[in-house]
Order: structure tokens, then sequence, then C-alpha cells
């Protein structure tokens, strides 16, 4: 680790484990198993055994570990393994080796969010000579990144266990607030087949750009009647469900009339409003207002619709267990939403309840120079250490 501050200050004691964890290049395309194998082998030189649960390929894994008697339900620490790209980045440091500046600790995935997997590792053995009646469970995911992939078979696995865990804390980066709601989202690519021919002749051709256009403009629209007409939840910002494009990619020369188009978009909901809607209110206009003119000219063209990622928001009541749990840990005194997704909500969804609380703020992720403060660090260690105190005195699950 490149350490850029004095040897004599303290340092928390997971530093060592972001370390070891940042290292590995989880990018969400690559596989996570090396850091998977890493984890599972810390884990059984501590006597704990873990159930890993495969992609369809086996190049990727989840991770779920029960600290303590597996025949009670206890609490959940759950983080995903995966991290996004770094690819274009301006990065000042090698994003894949920690480097302590400042009282900050820069690296890929130290703020979303492998800094909290790290605390719970390093607690790992002080769970296990202090757990009683309640153990601690850890559900470590992949592909969290590309929509919530890994999450579902995870949880899968641990419906078929004969005790589920009681409730889940979600790590990902609040600022060690307790966040008891967040935005769902659905994420469809879309496909336009139209007809190609040479650019001078167009009326033999249907172009399949134009027509994607079309229907962009039109989810423009949508966002911005939801934007302006709601609904609205002021504890949300924006306050409002979102609908956005984010790829489009199409054509092959200008002289050609281009014969394919493909773009993506994603609705980000309020827990409580229901994107299916929204996503027919778009497919009745493509089959009413766009195919028949289409396949005037060709009928061999069409619109294809396909859904890539899909996870619910999440809406846990203020007076539930987890909750309460989660205040306190935090020595908070309220509760926060935030717009971004987590797992959090399939877990809830799966009759888990669920939190997000973990170290390191969103703004921070996702970007060149990503960091978490050794502040946020020791403060997660200070809500670990409280839990400790927690099922040490047998106080919660």
């Amino acid at each position: 680790m490149a350490d850029e501050r004095p040897r004599s200050a303290a340092m928390p004691r997971s530093t060592a484990m972001i370390e070891r964890l940042v290292a590995f290049d989880t990018t969400s395309r690559n596989s996570n198993l090396e850091m998977i194998d890493f984890v599972r082998d810390h884990l059984a030189e501590l006597g704990v055994e873990s159930r890993l649960t495969h992609d369809d390929e086996g190049a990727k894994a989840n991770l779920y570990a029960t600290l303590g008697p597996g025949d009670r339900p206890g609490i959940c620490l759950s983080g995903h393994t995966d991290v996004v790209p770094v690819d274009g980045q301006d990065w000042e440091t090698d994003p894949f080796r920690a480097t302590i500046r400042e009282g900050r600790v820069y690296g890929r995935g130290t703020a979303d969010m492998k800094s909290f997997i790290a605390a719970a590792l390093t607690f790992a053995p002080d769970i296990l000579a202090r757990v009683k009646d309640t153990p601690i469970h850890f559900a470590f995911s992949y592909d969290e990144e590309l929509g919530c992939l890994g999450a579902p078979r995870l949880i899968a696995a641990i419906e078929r266990m004969p005790v589920r865990p009681a409730m889940c804390i979600i790590g990902e980066p609040t600022g060690m607030k307790v966040v008891t709601g967040h935005k769902g989202k659905r994420d469809l690519r879309c496909r336009v087949r139209g007809r190609e021919c040479h650019s001078a002749y167009i009326h033999g051709g249907v172009n399949a750009i134009e027509i994607a256009a079309e229907l962009v403009a039109f989810l423009g629209r949508m966002a911005q009647r939801l934007q302006r007409e709601g609904p609205f939840e002021a504890a949300f910002d924006p306050p409002f469900t979102t609908v956005h494009v984010g790829t489009i990619a199409g054509g092959t020369a200008l002289n050609i009339v281009p014969r394919e188009c493909t773009f993506e978009f994603e609705i980000r909901n309020l827990p409580g409003h229901d994107p299916e809607p929204l996503i027919e209110e778009v497919r009745a206009f493509a089959e009413a207002e766009l195919l028949p003119r289409m396949r005037e000219v060709a009928v061999e063209s069409g619109i294809e619709w396909q859904p890539r990622a899909a996870y619910p928001g999440l809406a846990t009541g203020d007076d539930g267990e987890v909750v309460r749990l989660a205040k306190r840990l935090a020595r908070a005194n309220d509760t926060a939403t935030v717009s971004f997704g987590t797992e959090g909500g399939l877990f809830d969804a799966a009759g888990i309840p669920a939190v997000v609380c973990g170290p390191g703020h969103i703004a921070q992720a996702h970007k060149a120079n990503e960091f978490i403060s050794l502040k946020q660090v020791a403060a997660c260690e200070d809500f670990l250490g409280r839990l400790l105190d927690e099922i040490g005195g047998d106080g919660a699950g």
C-alpha cells in the first residue's frame, strides 16, 4: 500500500484488509472468484464455512457465511464485490492499489463498497469470540453494478436454508447514515430493425435511427411529465420517478439508410410507483404509431424490447426492528433516503427487512480518484463494535 501518512499516525484496523480487497480487479466484466476465494479462505482459517452460488458460466460467485449458531436467524451484513470500470478516467494513482494520502484511502471500490466488506472481515474474529445467541451472516454478491444480477441467486439460496436472517444491513456508502428507502430500477434495451438502402432513394428504406429517435423523444417527454406531474415523494432527491436514455448506436455510413439502431433506457421509480405502466406506455406508442408506418415500407421491420436488469425500491418502516438496531449502532436519531439503488429492496422483498448503512459517500464513487476517508472507516468500525456489544449481550436478532 502506498502510504503518505506518518507511520506514527493511528490507522483503522480495517486498513490492511481494504488494501487486500482493492488489489482484486473485480470490475463487473471480470470474474470475482479470486476475491471470493480469498474471503472464503480467510473465513476458513477462522473455522467458518462459506457457501457459494455461481453464475451460469461459473465465472462469478456469491458468498454466504454464518458466524455463530446456524440454527438461529441473526443479522446479515451484505455487500457487493464488483466495482465499476476505470476506463477513460484520469487517475492520479493506481486504482487497484490502495493509496493513503491526507486522511483518505484512494482506490477503486474504497467507497463503493469494499471498505465495508473489509471492516466486516476484520471484525470476524471478534464476532466469533463474542457471539452468543445471535449469529452474524456475511452475504457478498457479484454484479450489483450491472443491475443487482447476482443477489437474486444469493437470496434464493438463503431462502432454501432452514433458518433465514431476521434482518439485513447493506453496507453501501451512506456516510454511516441509516437509509430506509431508495428507488427501484428497470433497465431495458430497445432494438429497432428497419430496411437499409442507398440514401438517394430513402423512400425504399426504413431509417432505424429516425424511428429510435422518435422513441427517445417519447421517453424524454415522459420524463418531463413525471418531473412536472409526479407522483412526488419529498424524501427523495429528485422527488419523482426518472426516465433516462443512456446509450444509442446505429448506422454504418452517411449514404446508407440505417437498418438497425439500439438504445438503452432506465426507469428509476419511487418505491410506491409501479414502473410497468410506463414501459407499456412506450411500447403502446411503438405499436400504434411507429410499426404500422414502418411495415408499410418493409414488412420485416420491427421493434424489440429486451429487459436487462430490475430491482425493487426499498421502503422500510421507521418502526422496524432493523431500523431501531441500525439507529442505535449508528447513534442516529433519524433516517434518510437515497435515489441510487441497492440490493436492499431484494432482501426486503424476500421477507428479510433491510436498511442501508455504510462508510463513505456516493459522491466519491464511480469516478477517478475514488476515495474513502479514514474517519469514515473508523466510524464503520465503531458501528461494528457496538454491534458486538449488542450480540455479546444478546441484544438483537
